[in-house]
């Protein structure tokens, strides 16, 4: 155990996801059961450049884990990509005596308490964090799974088994669009998942007249009068392959965004575990005296990994998944 941790701060940063809350609870419990004081920071790395803070203690973390969003509020912080809004970060770090923070956030996230390590550094100073990723896009390269995605994807499943209901009903083509601006992940997982006709990500380049025309009228000659298209964000937008659709075949799609719903609602079990664990072996590193690592779940463990070489791994969607999706469309 390291003899210079005494207290920690805790944040998360960027985009919501469900089981943040599970992560802070477990990063202030560990804290406690290791004798750290813990201290909150609101709002990111804009609570740290603006000193908003507050000591956290068990009581602070009652009845969370079941609850979706961040009881530590997010945000994004431009000012922090600047080394004058870092010094300041660095001198509320100085002034609440904080020897490490664990950050719970996605890539941005990770970036910021890179940058935030090295200008530390370079002043002289001592203060080492650790990484916790937690976004519903599951694009973190280092990990094969983020904190929020199981929530999201079933969230997004049990919307459009809804929409299904009403589109069998009426015979109709919908098109939905999920989150994923860079990412496919979610798309693709929820599109195998509601035995979508057709889903567009942003690895695979669309070829409107192959992946969308040619898959709903094969499916009409097998005896389908309803489909399911899947769009993640980054690879068009919904209302214009909508439109399309109607230009190329005439009928008249219903296009629904999710937009971010998926990012809400109680996490789930595998979100809550996870993110427990997570949250449990950040503090763990940190009493090991370990610093600049992110947490991450490889071959079904969990790991730490320098955060610098983290960074640098990209996350391939695994394409045999759309293999999946291609075998399973009707084709009569």
């Amino acid at each position: 155990m390291s003899e210079e941790m005494k207290r920690i701060g805790i944040l998360t940063s960027g985009g919501d996801a469900p089981g943040m809350n599970a992560a802070v609870r477990a990063v202030v419990r560990t804290a406690l059961n290791n004798g750290l004081e813990c201290v909150g920071i609101r709002r990111g790395w804009s609570g740290l450049i603006n000193g908003d803070f507050f000591p956290m203690d068990s009581s602070s973390v009652n009845h969370i884990i079941n609850k979706g969003g961040t009881i530590l509020y997010t945000a994004r912080c431009a000012e922090f990509l600047d080394a004058e809004g870092r010094t300041r970060a660095i001198a509320t770090c100085k002034l609440l005596g904080l020897d490490g923070i664990v950050a719970i956030g996605g890539d941005g996230t990770f970036r910021g308490a890179l940058a935030l390590s090295r200008q530390v550094a370079e002043m002289g100073q001592k203060l080492v964090v650790v990484g916790v990723p937690a976004t519903i896009d599951n694009d973190i390269g280092c990990s094969n799974y983020t904190i929020g995605f199981d929530t999201a994807c079933n969230t997004a499943i049990e919307c459009i088994d809804k929409l299904r209901d009403t589109m069998q009903s009426h015979e109709r083509c919908s098109v939905v669009e999920v989150m994923g601006r860079h990412a496919g992940f979610l798309a693709l997982y929820v599109g195998i998942s509601v035995g979508a006709t057709a889903v567009l990500i942003p690895e695979h380049e669309v070829d409107f007249q192959r992946d969308v025309v040619e898959k709903i009228r094969q499916a009409r000659l097998a005896g389908t009068t309803h489909f399911m298209i899947v769009v993640a964000e980054g690879a068009g937008s919904a209302v214009e392959i909508g439109a399309r659709i109607h230009e190329a075949i005439g009928i008249d799609p219903r296009v629904t965004v999710l937009g971010h719903i998926q990012r809400g609602g109680a996490p789930t079990a595998r979100d809550r575990e996870t993110a427990s664990r997570m949250g449990y072996e950040a503090v763990m590193a940190l009493l090991a005296g370990k610093g600049n690592r992110i947490i991450g779940t490889r071959d079904g463990r969990l790991t730490d990994m320098d955060m610098e070489e983290a960074l640098a791994m990209e996350k391939k969607l695994e394409m045999y998944r759309y293999d999946v999706l291609e075998a399973l469309t009707a084709k009569g």
